[in-house]
């Protein structure tokens, strides 16, 4: 079972709050920080936690309003300036100073951020947010959408009988991998249920329809990845990345969707190793 730590965070307008974070720790070495993507959960990490585990402090948090974590008190936002002091928050609860960070797709962004504040040492993002067009947003955000929505209709008896055979596991995981077979059946019914159980879902799409990215981040090393079939997040997007953060390093990850930790665990290993080896 994931730990769970509750703290105080500052919002935006100065005032103390407190909420609680759901997180797996293993591992040591230098401290990692893992950030998952909108309606999924820290298991996203599993395929790669233990080769991690092997040279780094890794640390798979939830988000707030994701997975076992709390939402975010009533008066809070889902917006960036509100859930990066959570999460520098949440690393001083842990105590882990100055992370590593990874982050996919909101993650991603949310790993940017920390980036651009100089809270972490070094960032990796795969297929982040924040370097689309506004067509790209907008075909993204109807997609989680239709996804919310088919989470919310299936019953939990179907979801897991559809899991247990892999046409099952592409109807329900396609359009985040692009290898969906090889998720096993217990894990794509709890990231199912993860996603239409997240109090967060709408509050961070709310949040993220005038997100653009363009803060380069020249003093510290960043890593952006981008999966060859990415069907949410356009590979494209990562020549944008590039010219935003023109010293970044852009990897390709050939055949891996938009979560790419399970098309393929070892390269994506390898990637965050060495993205977090230069800070």
């Amino acid at each position: 079972m994931p730990a769970r730590i509750a703290f105080e965070f500052e919002t935006p307008r100065g005032e103390r709050r407190t909420t609680s974070l759901a997180y797996e720790r293993r591992g040591r070495g230098e401290p990692l920080l893992l950030l998952h993507g909108i309606g999924h959960h820290w298991q996203a990490w599993e395929p790669v936690l233990d080769i991690l585990a092997t040279e780094r402090d890794v640390v798979a948090v939830d988000l707030p309003g994701f997975g076992a974590s709390d939402g975010l008190p009533q008066d809070c936002a889902y917006d960036l300036a509100t859930v990066v002091p959570v999460l520098t928050a949440f690393c001083a609860a842990v105590g882990i100073d100055r992370p590593h960070v990874a982050g996919n797709s909101l993650g991603g962004l949310l790993a940017l951020q920390l980036g651009s504040e100089k809270a972490v040492r070094s960032v990796t993002a795969l297929s982040p947010a924040g370097f689309w067009s506004e067509s790209e947003r907008r075909y993204a955000f109807g997609t989680l959408r239709a996804m919310r929505g088919a989470a919310l209709s299936l019953p939990v008896p179907l979801i897991d009988r559809l899991s247990r055979t892999p046409a099952g596991r592409t109807v329900l995981t396609s359009t985040i991998y692009a290898r969906p077979g090889r998720r096993s059946p217990e894990a794509v019914a709890a990231e199912t249920l993860a996603l239409r159980e997240a109090t967060g879902f709408h509050q961070t799409l709310a949040a993220g329809r005038a997100v653009l990215f363009r803060n380069d981040i020249p003093s510290l090393p960043v890593t952006v990845a981008w999966g060859t079939r990415d069907r949410l997040l356009l590979r494209r997007q990562g020549a944008r990345a590039k010219r935003v953060l023109p010293d970044a390093r852009l990897v390709r990850l050939p055949g891996c969707g938009h979560v790419p930790m399970n098309d393929d665990p070892a390269l994506v290993a390898r990637v965050l190793l060495d993205g977090s080896a230069t800070g």
